[in-house]
């Protein structure tokens, strides 16, 4: 059975990789030592592969290859394989009891239980993704380049197919770059089981669950302008704003609410959440390099905000301590989900009336800090490094006015996890 990859997931990868794998264009300043510039005709291969683990939940392995190859001084080719492959258990979104309780699984076809007095959890998470894009950077004339991107990734019960251009012109000498890009997703559900309607009860035996279809469309549209200032010999600043719109079909399919009793919060039945079809996002993102002879200081920040309510604040620090030819790079990052959505509802209380709801905890109020270190050496032609890090992600565990039993439970448990990367660079 194939489910959808929680984003938390999806955030503590790429949080991890993000030093391999560099996604948005910057100037070009003294900060740091740079390598030989590639040869045309020249390969360059980054490899990756990602171990994550949490808790009493959900293990993931990523291997990632990335293959660059120099056609000219100003243009190059480059390909990405990603594979994702995730099992363990995943929280459903029901809320736990003072006695055992028991789901039916998203096909419809058997049943799992849950302790009492557990968040309860669906053992039968498994998901395998196969993503490959690439990107074409060429001139367009001396300070202008665009860079073409495309992408494909298929999972049991997910397609995303994507493209994109950004272009940068550079001023002053090239220490200024106007940054402008553009891309679009076309992703098709298909749930293990069909798509369910929204709201309907979950049935409380195997059998056939009420759906509206087999499959589901959504697109996912991305604008980004930016500005990359090289302030001095030694510092590099890059601010970006993003807009996005996702439309189409936003819930997911395999999370549940649990409607309880008003008074005692015993859970009375299960349904299935719902939630808008459309959600505008932007963010701002400020980076700065600065170099200290040959250590670097490579600090950030994001604000986020969308229209269902959700803003967030992320700061990334990353300091590269050179050890004469390896070097050693502690990492500390905190995020904070300051708002939940509006429509996010740990639970419902029976009789309540509302149009959308969703018990899914990435939805909520909550704190992530996620720190470690990496250690990279010189190869022969290239660099090996190994990254260790710990997540830890915190949330409302026992919300004001939960009634009866739940005002006991632990609805928001801590989610740990750790992290190890092992990288692998090389030209040929």
């Amino acid at each position: 059975m194939q489910l959808k990859k929680p984003e938390s997931i999806l955030r503590a990868l790429a949080a991890a990789t993000c030093g391999l794998f560099a996604a948005a264009p910057v100037a070009q300043a003294q900060v740091q030592t740079p390598p030989r510039p590639a040869q045309p005709g020249q390969w360059e291969v980054e490899s990756a592969i990602l171990f994550y683990s949490e808790q009493d939940r959900v293990t993931a392995i990523e291997p990632v290859v990335r293959m660059k190859k120099q056609l000219s001084e100003d243009e190059d080719i480059a390909i990405k394989l990603v594979v994702d492959s995730l099992t363990g258990s995943s929280p459903s979104g029901a809320v736990p009891s003072t006695t055992p309780q028991t789901f039916t699984s998203p096909s419809g076809n058997q049943t799992y239980s849950t302790p009492a007095n557990s968040i309860p959890l669906d053992p039968t998470f498994l998901d395998t993704r196969v993503a490959l894009s690439f990107d074409w950077t060429r001139p367009l004339g001396a300070e202008r380049r665009i860079v073409y991107t495309g992408h494909a990734s298929k999972e049991y019960d997910y397609t995303s197919i994507g493209a994109g251009a950004t272009v940068s012109q550079d001023f002053n000498n090239r220490n200024t770059t106007l940054t402008a890009g553009l891309s679009y997703d076309a992703d098709q559900v298909e749930p293990v089981g069909g798509v369910p309607l929204g709201f309907a009860m979950q049935p409380a035996f195997p059998g056939v669950k009420t759906t509206i279809g087999t499959s589901e469309n959504k697109t996912v549209f991305d604008a980004l302008l930016g500005v990359t200032q090289v302030v001095n010999r030694t510092t590099l600043m890059q601010f970006n704003y993003t807009h996005g719109r996702d439309t189409g079909y936003l819930t997911d399919p395999y999370k549940l609410v649990s409607v309880v009793d008003a008074v005692s919060g015993i859970p009375l039945q299960t349904m299935h959440e719902k939630r808008p079809e459309d959600r505008a996002r932007n963010a701002l993102y400020w980076r700065t390099l600065k170099a200290f002879d040959r250590d670097v200081l490579n600090v950030s920040y994001r604000y986020y905000w969308d229209d269902w309510g959700v803003k967030g604040h992320t700061v990334d620090l990353r300091y590269r301590r050179d050890l004469g030819g390896s070097y050693l790079e502690p990492h500390l990052r905190f995020s904070q989900q300051a708002s939940a959505a509006d429509f996010y509802r740990p639970f419902l209380r029976a009789g309540e009336s509302t149009q959308f709801a969703s018990a899914d905890y990435r939805l909520a109020k909550m704190s992530t800090v996620t720190a470690g270190v990496k250690y990279a050496i010189p190869a022969k032609t290239g660099e090996f490094g190994a990254r260790l890090e710990y997540m830890l992600q915190t949330g409302e565990d026992h919300p004001a006015g939960a009634p009866g039993q739940l005002a006991g439970q632990d609805l928001f448990p801590d989610t740990k996890a750790v992290i190890v990367q092992f990288s692998y660079s090389f030209r040929w």
